[in-house]
């Protein structure tokens, strides 16, 4: 998210750290539902955060779930933090596959939130639903 004026690029882990704040309230809003489908009754989204780089820090104030079993780890109505032991987008796809098809999570559809055109296609490709950064800035928007 790092197009925020929300100092993302003086204070990465503060950032993210915000930015998790707003992903809990979303959450237990239970109000976040994929672009141009209607809203589930149930189950409850989960989310998943993937930092990496200067964001990892925040990790120390907000827990960390490992990538490998991480369909173990997520939770409907919770934000779990990962943790990208090298590329943020090469853990978001692990991740995509990790989740894709876990009825209990969202009845199996995972949607990823990037601008990036080859993150896109990688996800999509791993099973993935895209949206854009303004649909879930939108969401977080009081």
């Amino acid at each position: 998210m790092g197009s925020r004026p929300d100092g993302w690029w003086r204070d990465r882990a503060g950032a993210a750290v915000r930015l998790h704040g707003e992903l809990v309230r979303l959450a237990a809003s239970g109000r976040a539902v994929p672009p141009d489908e209607p809203a589930p009754q149930e189950p409850v989204p989960a989310f998943v955060m993937v930092l990496e780089g200067a964001a990892r820090a925040a990790t120390a104030r907000i827990g960390v779930a490992d990538l490998a079993g991480l369909a173990d780890e997520v939770r409907s109505g919770e934000v779990t933090v990962v943790q990208a032991p090298g590329s943020g987008d090469d853990a978001i796809v692990a991740g995509v596959h990790e989740l894709a098809g876990v009825q209990e999570l969202a009845g199996g559809r995972v949607l990823v939130v990037t601008a990036d055109r080859e993150l896109r296609a990688r996800c999509v490709a791993a099973g993935a639903t895209i949206a854009g950064p303004g649909w879930l800035l939108g969401l977080l928007r009081p």
